[in-house]
């Protein structure tokens, strides 16, 4: 429960990096991001795989490029439905997702998952 909490922080963190270095992605503050990464965080579990798979024979023909755009419009959707998170613009969603998406990879890469073995 805990590391879920810390990397729900992490990603809100990350979301603030974001909109800190791609022009048109703009986060209010600390608590809008920490609300969008909680979205972010079901469309990206709930949503994406039933998209992914109905967009799977098109993701198919352009080589895997379209899962890409399929991540800009599921940030760019959120951003939409949510206050204090705004996406401008087709391009800024789609580098966003991206750059969010590697952000939050590699913070979750780094938290320890479950607990570490004592060495005898």
């Amino acid at each position: 429960m805990i590391r879920l909490l810390i990397i729900w922080l992490l990603n809100a963190a990350a979301l603030m990096a974001v909109a800190y270095i791609v022009p048109g992605v703009t986060v209010t503050n600390f608590f809008a991001a920490l609300i969008a990464a909680f979205a972010l965080g079901f469309v990206n579990t709930l949503i994406r795989p039933i998209l992914a798979i109905l967009t799977l024979p098109i993701t198919v023909l352009t080589l895997g490029f379209f899962y890409v755009l399929l991540n800009g419009f599921l940030f760019w959707g959120t951003s939409k439905v949510l206050g204090g998170f705004e996406v401008n613009g087709f391009v800024a969603a789609v580098l966003g997702g991206l750059l969010y998406g590697l952000i939050a990879w590699a913070l979750a890469y780094v938290i320890p998952f479950g607990k570490k073995s004592k060495a005898k």
